[in-house]
């Protein structure tokens, strides 16, 4: 049974992470076309280049006939030569001049290329970066020679194969396999660095104090006394509202102008002004903790409650016997009898503190100035908002490795001597 419990972890847990990794190491952008695919080679997009070449070759070879002026003449000869004997360049490569004449065909056709094999070709590093420069420099002088010509024919024809001549140089597209560069950048990201740590202060404090009243509230409900039943099912509800819902409610409980949790706040002496909950960093920071500890304490109180539930009568009434007091019980008898309760409700809390998102988001979207922004939010800036796949992949990496970690030193403490005692 080990072995399809591996592929089975592999395919589910540790796909996804190898992909985003092998993301990482391109410059890979769906915002811009040249780098909306991932390269290890240089390649032509062929159906973007056999169309725009069409036209352009078509319009260079008249420019020349509408120059106003020897010399201008002689520059769009000269751009003209040196792109054909760029094209005759390319299709000269192995195998690709067969490739483009089919691309051409389908084109001719109107017919869209979905075969990416088709549609893409690879070609020498060293020609696609001279080929590249070639068009910006041409293009520039195409532009300069329009801007400086008083022919309004040629400069309206100037202008528009310049045009051409960007549109081409985009249908080549160079690697952009960048390795570990995106990583080194991060790791020395001052952004980074802040909603890692951001995220380090909310997990700590959130789970905390969810373990203090947690354990509170479960020791509570875990007596007999009339009205239980209602008192435990009434203790779950902010738990069983959805996050994003709390978040919105607690947003209008935390405004300057009309939210009641802000108004009193102020008036009991804990907050200066009542703005200050949203409009500050450590008044945002206290915001989204102090909501996360409302709403996730109740879990925090059920697993505990499971644990205690395990606990036998028996070892108190022994106790009792023997002289131990209500505290002593406590000490000697619940905390370690909880202690795999404990380590387990921690584990799941703390990934899931760790991995938040939805409470800050649509509780202060990560602000005021960044101040609340986790380091999941900024990998969906950065993944979504942005469309930098290359990067937020990065960030997507640094919080499996963090939620790794924190998964192995939990995994390592459960079952270990955590409250005296050898466990066995």
């Amino acid at each position: 049974m080990v072995a399809p419990a591996l592929i089975l972890v592999i395919l589910i847990t540790l796909w996804p992470v190898a992909q985003s990794f092998y993301n990482s190491l391109f410059d890979y952008r769906l915002n811009d076309p040249s780098r909306s695919e991932r390269f290890v080679q240089s390649n032509v997009d062929l159906e973007r280049y056999a169309n725009d070449y069409f036209y352009l070759s078509r319009d260079l070879d008249g420019l020349a006939g509408q120059a106003p002026d020897q010399e201008t003449k002689d520059a769009t000869t000269k751009i003209n030569q040196e792109i054909k004997g760029y094209h005759e360049d390319l299709l000269a490569m192995d195998g690709l001049d067969k490739q483009y004449e089919e691309v051409e065909g389908l084109l001719a056709s109107f017919t869209a290329i979905s075969d990416e094999k088709l549609k893409y070709a690879k070609i020498d590093k060293e020609f696609a970066k001279n080929y590249k420069d070639f068009l910006t420099n041409a293009e520039k002088e195409l532009t300069t020679l329009s801007q400086n010509s008083d022919d309004e024919a040629f400069k309206t024809a100037s202008a528009n194969i310049a045009g051409s001549i960007n549109s081409s140089n985009r249908s080549i597209i160079e690697s952009n396999f960048i390795g570990f560069s995106n990583y080194s950048r991060y790791l020395k990201s001052e952004r980074m660095w802040k909603a890692l740590g951001n995220t380090f202060v909310f997990t700590i404090a959130s789970v905390g104090f969810e373990l203090v009243l947690g354990l509170l509230i479960a020791l509570l409900i875990n007596r007999v006394f009339i009205g239980r039943g209602l008192v435990r099912a009434s203790v779950l509800i902010p738990w069983a509202i959805p996050t994003a819902v709390g978040a919105m409610m607690w947003s209008f409980l935390y405004d300057g102008q009309t939210g009641i949790v802000a108004h009193y706040f102020e008036q009991f002496g804990l907050i200066s002004d009542a703005s200050v909950l949203l409009s500050t960093g450590a008044g945002g920071m206290f915001s989204v903790i102090f909501a996360d500890v409302w709403k996730t304490t109740p879990y925090m109180a059920l697993l505990l409650l499971a644990g205690l539930q395990t606990i036998s009568g028996s070892l108190y009434e022994a106790a009792e016997v023997d002289g131990a007091n209500k505290w002593q019980q406590f000490w000697k008898i619940t905390l370690p009898m909880l202690k795999s309760a404990i380590l387990v409700a921690l584990l799941f809390r703390t990934l899931d503190a760790f991995r938040v998102f939805d409470l800050i988001f649509v509780l202060t979207g990560g602000g005021p100035a960044n101040s609340t922004e986790s380091i999941s939010i900024y990998a969906y800036i950065t993944l979504f908002s942005q469309q930098n796949f290359g990067a937020g992949s990065v960030l997507s990496v640094i919080v499996f490795a963090c939620v790794a970690l924190i998964s192995t030193l939990f995994i390592k403490f459960i079952g270990s001597d955590l409250f005296g005692g050898r466990s066995r």
